[in-house]
């Protein structure tokens, strides 16, 4: 009586060698268009940018990704798309995507994936962006890197995409290795924005998304927008002054904001504020809130932990005002004051009232 023995595992380099085979079906890097009312939020050339990149150094074709209902921008997000860099343009327009719905999104790009076959797929950590990548990785079964601060190529065509780990106090590397696309989500303002070459074209791919309202569970009933809400653009402000726990009281911030308004500047702070109550949550700076890349950024009373230096360290100038000269903030601070925030601010302040009102007169 013979014993039948179990099949023999398949070898590492076997495997290595099926999973390369199956990756060469998938090709090109990819950046989803963000359209929503027809306005396209700015991450998504910020990410065109860093698309080209990856996608010269790997020798692919750049594509965009747009999605809506057909004359609701998407003519002229395609356009601008090629504009920033892409080679081609994958376009679903359907009256079902006027709105945003995480159904029917989801399904128009998780078939436009498994039809084309892109290598990367890129989107913006907006709360749109992070919806629609969370539930297309689901659906997918492949690996996604959330809110990424850097992505390059490695030796062997994997993405290797950086982000901060360990509640802010390490950075990490993460690579999806076994499963394609490989996906992550950029913040607002961490990649810089690439320079428009206005007149330039591409190829177009039409695609139908084949859903009718009937089956798509969430009904958009109104649309109604948050007027009430104190309006924050602390991600595309040229200057921005924000304040931490070294201002001691909440009444305190206010020399902050009388700094900001000379400077025609937005203002905002750390987290520890927004714990504390001191400002609202649009306006706080950091990993955990909004990425800035200002020409000038002015930081009072903030010691500089890792949590708030990859929210600012894309800034052009940055000027740390601490009395602690130890602060981790003045490792990557072009510019320091050792002084008491309380004392410094009014002073720049009136400098530059001063100054302002002499330029104005000399006009």
């Amino acid at each position: 009586m013979s014993e039948a023995k179990p099949a023999a595992a398949p070898s590492r380099g076997k495997m290595k060698a099926e999973l390369s085979d199956h990756f060469k079906t998938y090709k090109d890097v990819w950046v989803f268009v963000e359209v929503e009312r027809g306005q396209v939020h700015p991450v998504s050339w910020e990410l065109m940018g860093e698309g080209r990149k990856l996608a010269d150094k790997l020798g692919v074709e750049l594509a965009g990704v747009v999605m809506g209902a057909s004359g609701d921008g998407c003519d002229a997000a395609i356009a601008t798309a090629y504009e920033y860099g892409a080679d081609k343009v994958y376009t679903i327009q359907d009256p079902l995507l006027a709105d945003y719905r995480n159904e029917t999104y989801t399904k128009g790009m998780t078939e436009l994936v498994n039809t084309y076959k892109p290598e990367i797929l890129l989107l913006g950590a907006t709360n749109l962006g992070r919806d629609l990548a969370g539930s297309v990785a689901t659906t997918l079964k492949t690996g996604l890197t959330a809110d990424c601060t850097a992505l390059a190529i490695d030796d062997d065509r994997s993405l290797g995409a950086t982000r901060p780990t360990f509640g802010g106090s390490l950075l990490c590397t993460i690579y999806t290795l076994n499963v394609r696309p490989q996906m992550a989500t950029i913040r607002p303002r961490v990649m810089a924005m690439p320079d428009r070459q206005p007149g330039r074209s591409g190829g177009i791919v039409l695609h139908p998304l084949g859903m009718a309202e009937e089956s798509v569970v969430t009904k958009i009933l109104d649309f109604i927008p948050d007027a009430a809400k104190e309006d924050a653009h602390l991600a595309y402000a040229d200057v921005v002054v924000a304040g931490g726990v070294g201002l001691g009281k909440p009444e305190n911030f206010k020399l902050v904001k009388d700094l900001a308004a000379v400077l025609g500047a937005e203002y905002g702070g750390s987290r520890p504020l927004v714990q504390k109550g001191w400002i609202d949550a649009s306006r706080q700076i950091g990993q955990t809130g909004k990425t800035i890349r200002p020409r000038l950024y002015i930081a009072a009373g903030i010691s500089g932990a890792i949590q708030h230096r990859v929210g600012v360290e894309g800034a052009d100038q940055i000027l740390a005002i601490n009395t602690d000269p130890n602060a981790p903030i003045f490792d990557f601070a072009h510019q320091g004051i050792v002084g008491d925030a309380l004392t410094v601010l009014p002073a720049l302040t009136e400098a530059f009232r001063r100054h302002l009102s002499r330029s104005q007169a000399a006009e």
